[in-house]
């Protein structure tokens, strides 16, 4: 490890936090991006020498950061991680890799085409006992591999943004294919929604390999006790890795072995082998390994392709789910992706059958046409138009009459329309609701929880609909979190309203505005990057005229 290796820590939450203590202790951790400025300002008492930052374009544009962790919400992945890949960073993302199988692969080309790094958190893997565990079926000492099943089962966080297959099942899914040395030829998967009627609880997912090797991941959030056990059963020896032992414990080599006797299988038992495993945290390990192979230029165990691997069989699975507990034929379902209905969203009786937006299994709404993927806990209503790429996501609603066109990004809890037109290769964080009167042109981005208003004086008990003062957010603009925009103004091209603002008059093309209410205090880039006073662009080289409409890019 090279000691001048800065790494930044996108997202600090739930699982981050230890990212973010483990890169701390290795000394490499230079920089903490959240969109929460409280827990921010938690991390900077807690490491007052790590700076933070709330928005992307800050860490990315830092020179002393060379690796970028990503612990952030799935459907993110894909987004920050390539942002961080084309700006010449390397890149650790946790599981899953990302949710579809084409932006996985165009992740992979990405890091091969620059020679960055690209790794995958499935943690398991640098497991002490696990590696140790891997070494003994490489070297033969379970003989052949027969059977592997894991159990991952508790009671304890239950997620309502992914179901418990995606949630648990991808690292047990990552130690199989590690032992195994080879991919399935199909994979089945049962499972039940007990708490929501869509999003499964319990599964169960069955894989068969070419070599005759069977596999099975039992997972579940709904168990009186915690499990986390991977059984391994060799001819020679069987081994059994339980994680919630004692670390002495953790590692179990059974010399069971099945005889045959008057051409019947008799059983002949051993007692248990430990084993001397050194003691170390698998996470710390983990950190460790990614930079290692920044520095050395090593691939990673777990590098972008077996993260794809591991995703190919969690679609499978879930395929499977959503279509009766069907057997998938995995050379049939390479490719497969989760999608939409082309561009009419439709009532779920012009669905295919096992494939209704109403599956109790999906994490994804998705049917047979032009891609786009609606969460099954949101609600499209009839008449509106999807394009291709659009991903829409937990606990929204569209209403009726609104258009979304392609490659638009709509976070958790959004409420759009009716009425509403929003152009493509938008990105609409959490918690934003777009009212009719309010007008997206293309790559708008609405950062989490901002404001649009439509009625300029609102009373609950008069109805005012007809007062409507249309909002126009033009190409490329940027308005913050927790910004207000009231109602009636246009935010100029590629402008940039700073979080928190409150906006009452129209914003020039360019400008930068913050403030209550919002005053301009410079120019921005369509980088996102602050211009100089002569109107230039020291990030990307941009020049702009001053007009009467703002500023205008210019080539000379």
């Amino acid at each position: 490890m090279q000691p001048d290796t800065g790494i930044a820590v996108i997202g600090s939450g739930y699982w981050g936090k230890n990212l973010v203590r483990n890169y701390h202790q290795l000394g490499v951790l230079k920089l903490i991006c959240d969109k929460n400025e409280a827990v921010l300002a938690q991390f900077r008492d807690q490491y007052p020498n790590v700076e933070t930052c709330l928005a992307l374009p800050d860490l990315l544009s830092r020179q002393d950061i060379h690796g970028v962790v990503i612990a952030t919400p799935a459907e993110t992945h894909f987004s920050l991680a390539r942002e961080a890949l084309l700006a010449q960073k390397h890149v650790y993302v946790e599981k899953p890799l990302v949710l579809d199988e084409g932006e996985g692969e165009e992740l992979i080309q990405l890091a091969q085409k620059d020679d960055l790094t690209l790794m995958v958190g499935h943690l398991l893997q640098y497991h002490p006992v696990f590696v140790r565990l891997k070494e003994l079926a490489a070297g033969g000492e379970l003989g052949r591999i027969n059977y592997i099943y894991s159990h991952r089962l508790n009671l304890g966080k239950i997620r309502r943004e992914e179901n418990i297959l995606w949630s648990f099942a991808p690292h047990d899914i990552s130690m199989i294919l590690s032992l195994a040395g080879e991919e399935p030829e199909s994979v089945s998967a049962t499972g039940g929604c007990y708490l929501h009627q869509k999003i499964a609880d319990v599964t169960t997912t069955h894989m068969e390999f070419p070599s005759g090797l069977r596999a099975h991941i039992f997972v579940s959030w709904l168990h009186p006790f915690k499990v986390q056990q991977l059984v391994v059963v060799g001819d020679r020896k069987m081994a059994v890795f339980d994680d919630t032992q004692p670390w002495q414990d953790k590692l179990l080599l059974y010399p069971h072995r099945i005889r045959w006797q008057n051409h019947l299988p008799v059983p002949t038992k051993g007692d248990p082998e430990r084993l001397e495993i050194p003691q170390a945290e698998p996470l710390r390990m983990e950190c460790e390994h990614f930079l290692t192979c920044l520095s050395n230029a090593n691939r990673p165990t777990t590098d972008g392709s077996e993260g794809l691997r591991v995703l190919r069989i969690l679609n499978a699975a879930q395929r499977s789910l959503d279509g009766d507990f069907c057997k998938i034929n995995m050379k049939e379902a390479t490719g497969y992706r989760q999608e939409g209905i082309g561009n009419k969203y439709q009532p779920a009786h012009n669905l295919s059958p096992g494939l209704d937006h109403q599956s109790r299994h999906s994490p994804i709404h998705r049917s047979t046409d032009s891609p786009f993927f609606v969460h099954p806990t949101s609600v499209v209503d009839h008449n509106v138009s999807i394009g291709a790429g659009t991903k829409i996501w937990h606990f929204s609603h569209v209403l009726s009459n609104s258009t979304i066109g392609q490659n638009t990004n709509i976070g958790q809890n959004v409420v759009v329309g009716p009425d509403v037109p929003i152009g493509s290769n938008c990105k609409i964080q959490n918690n934003v609701s777009v009212y009719k009167g309010v007008i997206l042109e293309d790559g708008v981005f609405c950062g989490p929880s901002m404001v649009f208003t439509n009625i300029y004086n609102p009373r609950a008990e008069l109805r005012k609909m007809d007062q409507v003062r249309p909002t126009v957010v033009k190409r490329g603009a940027t308005l913050g979190a927790n910004c207000t925009i009231v109602c009636g103004v246009t935010i100029g091209r590629y402008a940039f309203v700073g979080a928190g603002a409150v906006v009452t008059r129209n914003v020039p093309d360019y400008a930068l505005v913050v403030g209550n209410p919002a005053r301009q205090i410079g120019w921005a880039c369509q980088c996102g990057e602050r211009l100089t006073e002569g109107f230039d662009c020291l990030m990307c080289g941009n020049k702009y005229l001053k007009t009467e409409q703002g500023l205008c890019e210019t080539k000379a």
